[in-house]
């Protein structure tokens, strides 16, 4: 019985320290990637998120309200197709600031973030406001939409 324990409990060290050795070993660094993504050498990069607030206009029909919000996505979708939005949803849960959702888009200019926030059909139509803010993250961001795509049985 001991043999059996000691056997196993060996085991279970050999494979803990297998695990942690993986876990240290550090990804090669690749130049031409951090290149076409505009990483600095941090692998890190400027972006713009915009922060959807309530606006001041309530749409009380629901059809009309629907086909807002139809557009609303159908934006997004465009927005990330064309490589200017990397990141967008919405939170689950209300917050003192009124936040309803977020965008992160692919650029360092707040004007250029304006203008493409300014093309969503919910914000034209008052039913959405935002806040602007300049974000530093990981220039690897953008990378996460094709796998997306790849674990989305419905796309919204």
């Amino acid at each position: 019985m001991k043999l059996k324990i000691y056997v196993s409990l060996s085991l279970l060290m050999a494979i803990l320290s297998f695990a942690q050795e993986k876990k240290a070993e550090k990804a090669k660094f690749n130049q031409e990637l951090a290149t076409s993504l505009g990483a600095d050498q941090y692998g890190m990069k400027a972006y713009t998120i915009v922060m959807l607030t309530t606006g001041s206009t309530k749409i009380e029909d629901k059809a009309k309200m629907g086909e807002v919000m139809k557009g609303h996505m159908t934006n997004i979708g465009k927005l990330a197709d064309e490589g200017k939005i990397v990141v967008a949803g919405p939170f689950l849960e209300k917050n003192k600031e009124n936040y309803r959702g977020m965008f992160i888009f692919n650029t360092k200019s707040k004007e250029e973030a304006e203008q493409w926030v300014k093309t969503d059909p919910a914000v034209q139509a008052g039913v959405f406001s935002y806040e602007i803010f300049p974000w530093y993250g990981s220039a690897a961001l953008p990378l996460y939409l094709k796998h997306h795509e790849e674990i989305s049985k419905v796309n919204p």
